[in-house]
């Protein structure tokens, strides 16, 4: 067994959600930063802008860009209920470390349900990607590579949990 660092979580868990946690903030920021410059100034181009099929921009801007482009049918598109993902990204990401360094067990169960819903939005976002828009976004991806890397971390510290209630039951 991995050896316990803090919080009585194995030591490799505790350091892959950090990581994985402040990338995703890293990189739900910089998404935000990147549809709130173009916003102001339609001609912004962003780092991860690299051609017509390659813009982050692009895809930032579009109407999926802002609550999964779903909640403009339930409200106004200027209503408060209508953030940008990456605005969920950094609420999501944020709840994900907090709650991560819990070793409560219904902590747990909240970081698997919230890591299945993130990344069933991920799927539902790249199917649009690839097949709606027709683009590729770097940082995009890199957000579903980092919801499925914590939904394996969460799954495994829910899986410990269990175990530690059926050696000590």
């Amino acid at each position: 067994m991995a050896a316990a660092g803090n919080y009585g979580m194995p030591t490799w868990e505790r350091k892959m959600r950090i990581f994985l946690c402040v990338f995703g903030l890293i990189l739900s920021v910089y998404a935000l930063h990147v549809e709130l410059s173009r916003e102001r100034n339609p001609e912004y181009r962003a780092m991860c802008d690299l051609g017509e099929s390659v813009s982050c921009s692009k895809v930032f801007t579009s109407r999926w860009g802002r609550g999964f482009g779903l909640v403009q049918f339930f409200v106004d598109q200027d209503s408060a209920l209508n953030q940008p993902n990456s605005v969920l990204g950094i609420i999501f990401y944020t709840l994900q470390l907090g709650l991560g360094l819990s070793v409560c067990k219904r902590a747990a169960l909240f970081l698997v349900f919230s890591s299945w819903v993130s990344v069933a939005g991920s799927l539902y976002l790249a199917a649009i990607l690839a097949f709606v828009l027709g683009d590729f976004c770097m940082v995009c991806v890199s957000t579903y590579i980092v919801n499925f890397a914590l939904l394996y971390t969460n799954l495994k510290r829910r899986r410990a949990l269990e175990g530690v209630k059926e050696k000590s039951g």
